[in-house]
């Protein structure tokens, strides 16, 4: 790519040195010029069906790439992804949201031009409390200096950030000469070799220590190290619902998905007797605590994370991740044969029936057919629940929001999953409320040659929240999914309502690789998989102030 000189050019080519490799997004007035320099750009634009949708399939990309990007019109394109840049923020994914907005020979006296909500940075101000940096490129002198800042906050803290473009700069020269970025900060040396030294203390005397590996992990790249940790020491670890399969799941001394009550009870019960727990990069939300049903001892447990550690009551705010891993793996740590973990679970050979399909019964398939290089995206509700109990033998193919749940993230999500890794292929698991919701994004899949498999949990409604209220408000419009390719013209759906038309369905799903696939699975409302029902025990044993 030649040498950018203009503001859009300079853009564009940090984006390219970064690793992007696609755009997702709406075009309106306000960026069309914008757009017009990315379709004549090393990158590829992918424009959705909504906004949402392309923030959702933004930042998928950026879980598996390292770096998303959503490109929208002003206020009617950058308010509706509000959300799904909500979600990017709680979870940390970088994700980088460009919009356009008027331009600055059009803003005097203040005129009411289209889509402006109430003064020209509304819509700046909003996303200032979205992303973790934010700029208007109004200052031409300091503009590619600006967006190196931002895009280099989005890629140190794994979270978002926003650019916001005045259609009237986008060709201007950017006068600003690149500055190489300053090194991030590291740990106080001082309480680093503390915390160390009263990590080590605690791991030597502890008779049961387990790791678990949080979301951090994956999003900052620290697998190798945490293995490393893991198969030095003979700790077994265990992940949450978050960070679900950031290594192998078959792996000897993975103990499972830690989520209090909710989760399966060996996991449970790893990580609870444990007299010494290890938190690497995780942040425990209520869903990561099985919804507070965990029962974690804080004066036995060590915990490190990008923000700072803490060893039981003792508090390390300079003591960040990378380093106290890293420092951990220098240490003369105890050598043990863990006799903690189970066997890795060997899927036996499903033998369909021709009687009604159950969730449980779907999900003993599905345990071995993600054997296949799959990324499995998992809808919020009970398809995120069941897929926790699935073991994903691809370290980093699962994708859900599990902490900031919003529905409708998988179908979409998919599309950036799979043109972040061409290598797996995408499968969805999604409720039929939340299919309604993104849905149709299944057309932009087939526009770009892409495949997923997009299985649609039927059972008429908020089967998630039945249990907890119910009433007509969890109903929703009867859809025949089956035959939404007719509609766009593209991919195949099947009806499922037995076993064997669920195996037979997916078995033709795999033998298309150069299209969509959507399964309708017919489910009765009351039929619910162990680990919902897990959840509804728990939570009512709660109510009754049960231990």
């Amino acid at each position: 790519m030649k040498q950018p000189s203009t503001i859009s050019e300079y853009l564009i080519s940090r984006l390219v040195d970064y690793g992007v490799g696609h755009v997702f997004g709406v075009p309106g007035d306000y960026v069309l010029q914008f757009y017009q320099q990315l379709e004549n750009s090393p990158l590829q634009v992918i424009n959705t069906c909504d906004e949402q949708g392309a923030g959702f399939a933004a930042d998928a990309y950026a879980r598996l790439r390292g770096l998303g990007v959503v490109c929208i019109t002003y206020c009617v394109g950058g308010l509706k992804i509000a959300n799904t840049t909500a979600q990017a923020f709680a979870e940390k994914s970088p994700l980088v949201v460009i919009s356009g907005s008027p331009g600055l020979g059009e803003r005097h006296h203040n005129p009411l031009l289209h889509h402006k909500v109430r003064d020209f940075d509304t819509q700046l101000n909003i996303f200032r409390h979205l992303t973790v940096a934010a700029t208007d490129l109004i200052d031409v002198e300091n503009a590619c200096c600006e967006i190196d800042r931002v895009l280099a906050a989005a890629v140190r803290h794994k979270r978002p950030v926003y650019i916001e473009l005045p259609r009237d700069l986008t060709g201007i020269v950017c006068s600003c000469a690149r500055n190489p970025l300053p090194p991030a900060s590291g740990s106080d040396p001082h309480a680093l070799r503390e915390a160390l030294a009263e990590a080590v203390h605690r791991i030597s005397d502890a008779q049961r220590p387990v790791l678990v590996a949080g979301i951090e992990i994956q999003r900052f790249g620290l697998q190798k190290p945490f293995l490393q940790l893991v198969e030095t020491t003979g700790i077994p670890f265990a992940t949450t619902p978050l960070s679900k399969s950031t290594l192998s799941e078959d792996h000897p001394l993975f103990v499972g998905v830690y989520e209090g009550a909710v989760g399966k009870e060996h996991a449970r019960q790893t990580v609870e007797q444990s007299d010494c727990l290890m938190m690497l990069g995780a942040f425990m939300t209520d869903i990561n605590l099985g919804i507070f049903t965990a029962k974690l001892d804080q004066a036995l447990t060590i915990s490190s994370t990008s923000d700072g550690s803490s060893i039981a009551f003792h508090r390390y705010p300079d003591v960040l991740l990378d380093d106290f891993l890293s420092g951990l793996l220098d240490q003369d740590l105890p050598q043990r044969v863990s006799a903690v973990s189970e066997a890795p679970v060997t899927p036996s050979a499903f033998e369909s029936q021709d009687k009604p399909i159950t969730v449980a019964r779907l999900f003993e398939y599905l345990e071995g057919f993600i054997d296949n290089p799959i990324v499995l995206l998992a809808d919020p509700g009970e398809a995120m629940f069941a897929a926790a109990d699935l073991t994903i033998r691809h370290p980093a193919a699962f994708l859900s929001p599990a902490y900031y749940t919003s529905m409708g993230f998988a179908v979409p999500g998919a599309i950036g999953a799979q043109l972040a890794r061409p290598d797996l292929r995408p499968l969805v698991l999604v409720g039929d409320g939340a299919f309604q919701m993104t849905g149709m994004e299944v057309s932009t899949a087939a526009r770009f040659g892409l495949s997923p498999i997009v299985v649609v949990l039927n059972n008429s409604g908020y089967g998630t929240e039945r249990p907890m209220t119910d009433g007509g408000f969890n109903d929703i419009p009867a859809w025949r999914y089956s035959r939404l390719p007719e509609v766009i013209g593209a991919g195949q759906g099947f009806e499922v309502f037995t076993e064997q038309d669920f195996e037979r369905a997916l078995q033709a799903a795999m033998a298309r690789t150069d299209m969509p696939t959507i399964l309708d699975v017919h489910l009765d409302p009351n039929d619910h998989s162990p680990a919902l029902k897990r959840l509804t025990d728990a939570l009512g044993a709660k109510v009754r102030g049960e231990k």
